[in-house]
């Protein structure tokens, strides 16, 4: 079948496919670094620029491609998904994000995962369903612009009490190994959405690209973007435990 062929039926794009492999790689380039500092075996201040911009371009990559992703989603068939498909989906990745919560909790104690970048998508892919009717493209725009400016405010207050960390505000005395907050963060996915609209009108690719999905190697990027989730959830487990190995049989020798 050919790439216009499969495209038409499953409405995949390999750029974006790619770019979001590209963003893979990043992070577990990031989190492997992360982990090595962590264990002893390097020396690498990760408070000291440039590592900080490093979660923050992955982030903002991954959930402007949410909003692209929605967009096109949106358009499969010949009338717009229910809200019900979105609910069920976004429940679904909340509850995966669920269980990041308990997992860190029981590693890291008080700096646990309290509401990180897979709470986000699954909020982001419940809220964001009235804006992606072709007919209030406009709208997402300037509101997520607009949740960006104020959420970049609040992410500098501090609270008493932890109940407002989903929002954008921390609570004072607490540190979090990962916070995307609605405020800015929901922000990116409307501004995707509003790519989405305008590159992807229709759920249709509105310029041309080269047929490149099977050359190396932009097809193992696709391919790791096409299970971005699997590698999302897998990644980390499967690094702490080869360090976890690794340190064992040094101390053992």
């Amino acid at each position: 079948m050919t790439e216009q062929g499969q495209q038409g039926h499953a409405r995949r794009f390999w750029e974006l496919d790619a770019l979001r492999g590209v963003a893979i790689v990043w992070m577990m380039t990031y989190h492997l670094t992360w982990d090595l500092v962590t264990f002893g075996f390097v020396r690498v201040n990760m408070r000291q620029q440039p590592w900080p911009w490093f979660p923050r371009i992955i982030a903002t990559t991954f959930l402007t491609l949410v909003g692209i992703s929605l967009v096109i989603s949106d358009n499969k068939g010949s009338t717009p998904r229910p809200f019900r498909r979105y609910l069920i989906r976004g429940v679904k990745i909340l509850g995966f994000a669920m269980l990041i919560t308990l997992v860190t909790y029981l590693f890291f104690g008080d700096d646990f995962v309290v509401f990180g970048i897979l709470h986000l998508i699954g909020f982001s892919v419940i809220a964001a369903y009235p804006f992606l009717p072709y007919r209030r493209r406009w709208l997402s725009l300037p509101i997520g612009i607009a949740l960006i400016v104020v959420g970049n405010y609040l992410n500098r207050q501090i609270a008493l009490s932890p109940w407002f960390i989903w929002l954008g505000v921390n609570e004072i005395g607490r540190g979090m190994v990962d916070w995307y907050p609605v405020l800015p963060w929901f922000g990116m996915v409307l501004v995707g959405i509003w790519l989405g609209h305008m590159v992807y009108t229709g759920g249709q690719r509105q310029f041309t690209l080269p047929a490149w999905s099977g050359v190396p190697p932009i097809r193992q990027l696709a391919f790791l973007g096409r299970h971005s989730l699997l590698i999302y959830l897998a990644h980390q487990p499967i690094l702490v435990g080869i360090l976890f190995a690794i340190e064992w049989v040094s101390s053992s020798r």
